[in-house]
């Protein structure tokens, strides 16, 4: 994987998300062709390493749905190493528009970082507001990994991204970026998840395909649902242990 030139990225922009079944997959797949183009990167395994209070505080606002909620994750592209680059990313939600703050780093100096010890970057407003976030919660450990397969399409006269993630799956034990990229199924087999994102509004041309294909919008979090299914994995098993 290629390195950033810029290691500190600011998005502001909307999104928007789908659930989608295999056959409404390639027809959408199939329906952008002339809009669209792939990324140079193509099918991506992604792997997002979530951080969370001890008490799970962030996810549980999270699905409470507020009108602000916040998260911060650590991701890599396929399985990372001690000294390849990885993302910390600060994502926060208001009244329906994401602002993610990402910085570049490692595995070792993330650590440092959320064991208190230095910055994350050198200096900067970014680096400020992430230090901020990690002060204020004070204990921030691993919680969950999201992995995911991702096909990005880019408009090449506009802002419109889009990205289909296939094999969405979660563990939320032997949490590290360097080990594997398996985990347990977040949807149903075939099933994806397309997401929208867009700083102004969505194209006409867009919103006829996913009316045509009857693909609506919907609210899906990955770490979300993750969160949701080790619960009941968690009492079913209780459950098991009593009977």
């Amino acid at each position: 994987m290629s390195v950033v030139s810029n290691p500190i990225v600011v998005m502001k922009r909307y999104e928007m998300k789908y659930i989608m079944s295999p056959e409404q997959t390639e027809y959408f797949k199939k329906s952008v062709e002339g809009y669209m183009k792939i990324d140079k990167f193509g099918l991506t395994s992604i792997a997002s390493l979530y951080y969370d209070t001890p008490n799970y505080r962030l996810i549980r606002t999270s699905i409470e749905k507020p009108a602000f909620k916040e998260k911060i994750r650590l991701r890599s592209y396929g399985i990372a190493t001690d000294e390849s680059p990885v993302f910390l990313e600060l994502k926060r939600k208001a009244y329906g528009i994401v602002y993610k703050r990402r910085v570049q780093s490692t595995i070792p100096l993330v650590n440092k970082f959320f064991y208190g010890e230095g910055d994350i970057c050198a200096g900067g407003q970014i680096n400020k507001e992430i230090t901020t976030f990690r002060d204020y919660y004070q204990t921030l450990v691993p919680a969950c990994l999201i992995i995911y397969d991702r096909i990005a399409y880019f408009q090449p006269d506009g802002d419109l991204r889009l990205t289909i993630d296939h094999n969405p799956r979660y563990r939320c034990e032997d949490l590290n970026l360097t080990t594997s990229m398996e985990g347990n199924s977040l949807l149903n087999k075939g099933y994806t998840i397309l997401e929208v994102k867009v700083q102004q509004s969505v194209p006409l041309w867009l919103s006829a395909i996913l009316t045509k294909g009857k693909i609506f919008k919907g609210s899906f979090s990955k770490y979300g649902e993750a969160y949701k299914q080790q619960l009941i994995k968690v009492k079913n098993e209780r459950n098991d242990h009593y009977v």
